[in-house]
């Protein structure tokens, strides 16, 4: 018990860590390691799962609001759209087929790592948008942050805000139907729709996951899917992890987050796929 407790632990400081570095909250490593090695239900690894997000949104959050790396503003604005995404999902279950949505969203998450790998493959110094855009600027969503490993003030514009938007919807439509996390799509919308850094994108993805971790939270805890003895080893060491990925993020190269972020999606990408064309 002790032993299982201690390596809980530890799956949690990694998980939080890579959570925080990559925005995706984590669930994406406790689940596979869950199921995989310790074959566990799968409904206790998404509950399990649930409880990583938010304690990674949670560790990483008070150290992102602290440096100013993460756009509140743009978090509250797409979390709309997350929201109603995600209540439209839960009704549509058993309406669509969730074959179309997996291959719908598997070649979403393929075109967005191809634009990824164009973006480090390119030699000019910035991606980032010297657009204008009137509705970024009525809602003060262009912000600025430090970039500790440049080390220099980097001030940013947002645009395409109505495509962002739907990615968005498209991510809560998945989370509700689909019942998969969506902090990859969270972050795509930011970084390759909304033409944000990286850095902010990923800062700004871990406390969204957090707020759409927190309201289906307590389905799960009520519904018996949630294990103490699993979920609070797991909360520790994530918590723990997240102040640290926090921190490394920071002083990372975006072009080394990429590198780890794109074989992650495309993985993800093709195993939707796979699902998708399963159904048929």
């Amino acid at each position: 018990m002790i032993e299982t407790a201690i390596l809980m632990i530890i799956i949690g400081i990694v998980a939080g860590i890579g959570g925080a570095i990559l925005g995706l909250g984590g669930g994406i490593i406790v689940t596979p390691v869950l199921t995989l090695f310790f074959h566990m239900d799968i409904k206790y690894a998404i509950g399990a799962s649930i409880i990583v997000v938010i304690a990674t949104s949670s560790g990483s959050t008070i150290a992102y609001l602290k440096d100013e790396v993460l756009n509140l503003r743009v978090a509250m604005f797409l979390e709309i759209a997350t929201t109603i995404g995600a209540l439209s999902g839960a009704l549509l279950t058993g309406v669509l087929e969730p074959k179309y949505l997996y291959i719908l969203f598997g070649l979403l998450l393929l075109f967005s790592g191809f634009n990824m790998v164009k973006k480090l493959l390119n030699k000019s110094k910035s991606n980032l948008s010297t657009k204008d855009d009137k509705l970024a600027e009525k809602l003060r969503l262009n912000s600025s942050y430090y970039d500790k490993s440049e080390k220099k003030q980097i001030d940013y514009k947002v645009e395409n805000i109505p495509r962002g938007l739907s990615v968005m919807f498209g991510a809560g439509l998945a989370s509700g139907l689909l019942g998969i996390g969506s902090g990859a799509f969270k972050v795509i919308a930011m970084d390759t729709f909304m033409k944000m850094p990286l850095k902010p994108s990923s800062a700004t993805s871990n406390l969204m996951m957090g707020v759409t971790a927190a309201a289906s939270a307590t389905v799960y805890f009520f519904n018996g899917s949630i294990l103490p003895q699993v979920a609070v080893p797991l909360a520790l060491g994530i918590l723990g992890g997240a102040t640290v990925g926090s921190r490394i993020m920071q002083v990372l190269p975006a072009k080394w987050i990429r590198m780890i972020f794109v074989p992650i999606i495309v993985y993800i990408g093709f195993n939707m796929l796979i699902n998708g064309f399963k159904g048929f």
